[in-house]
């Protein structure tokens, strides 16, 4: 598989992304298969959170045996410098590894939360901290509020950025467009998340992917395919599929087609019309706690 440049963070990362919460509550053997297909794969980014449950614990001897190849990204919901310093520890631990490549305020989402983490006895100490001891290389965060990701990047030079770039909220209007465009002029890496979602779930609806909070496209492979390409044309170094293995295995499949023929006239408009159907199921209002 290919690889990109994730801004300037000196890694080569593959534009798909092995986001561990696919194996959530899996058994282990089930952790290992998909952690060994991905790799066989040649997938080289793998991403986890100390809040999917088990996913840590179960990433941590699956990808044990190819750590060396891999670039692997935690990420900590703690704000204190304290609680994030613990949570840190526990998740080198969990997941067999002196350092992660990438680690990532998770899901930065009120000033609150800016203003914890950077005053004193924040996070960011612990951060800083553990980048000078070579525990963390680069430094990132996950925001679903693009003023609160515009504010991040005001209060430091962060290396990348983890943002849902979502097709059907970009095109009516304009959401993710800003902090695609100040990611690029900052150099940072940017990961985009939430490409393949097709709306928010309904109230009285069957969750078909529960693993996912808002429900992905499925059984319309140019929907999709076109929202990968509109993931990529906002700069995306790589891409985060949704929570389960058979859209990780989709974005493996047609990759390089969206690779090789970039978001063009007949992709947007086919994007511009699932996007009017879907307006009134929008995945975040500006406001929202997700």
């Amino acid at each position: 598989m290919r690889t990109f440049k994730l801004g300037r963070t000196g890694l080569e990362v593959t534009p798909v992304v092995y986001g561990a919460i696919i194996h959530m509550n899996e058994p282990q053997e089930t952790a290992n298969a998909l952690v060994a297909s991905a790799i066989d794969r040649e997938v080289n980014y793998f991403d986890v959170a100390p809040s999917y449950q088990d996913a840590e614990v179960l990433l941590g001897p699956a990808l044990e045996p190819y750590r060396s190849k891999v670039h692997l990204a935690c990420k900590t919901g703690e704000r204190t410098a304290e609680g994030s310093r613990r949570e840190l520890l526990a998740s080198l631990k969990n997941l067999r590894t002196d350092h992660f490549d990438v680690y990532q305020f998770h899901a930065l989402t009120t000033e609150q939360d800016l203003e914890t983490v950077f005053a004193p006895g924040g996070a960011m100490e612990t951060f800083l901290w553990a980048k000078k001891e070579g525990l963390i290389r680069n430094i990132g965060f996950s925001a679903h509020s693009e003023k609160i990701a515009l504010q991040a990047m005001d209060m430091y030079d962060f290396d990348t950025v983890l943002f849902p770039m979502y097709w059907a909220m970009g095109l009516n209007t304009g959401w993710g467009n800003q902090i695609a465009e100040r990611v690029r002029q900052s150099g940072a890496g940017l990961l985009a998340m939430k490409t393949l979602i097709l709306r928010s779930w309904l109230p009285d609806e069957e969750k078909t992917y529960p693993k996912s909070w808002c429900k992905p496209i499925a059984g319309d492979d140019r929907l999709a395919i076109a929202a990968m390409k509109y993931g990529l044309a906002k700069g995306a170094a790589t891409l985060v599929p949704p929570g389960n293995s058979e859209h990780f295995q989709f974005m493996l499949d047609h990759i390089d087609e969206c690779l090789d023929h970039p978001l063009n006239d007949s992709d947007l408009s086919l994007l511009r019309q699932q996007a009017e159907k879907v307006k009134d199921y929008p995945i975040f209002q500006e406001h929202s706690h997700h």
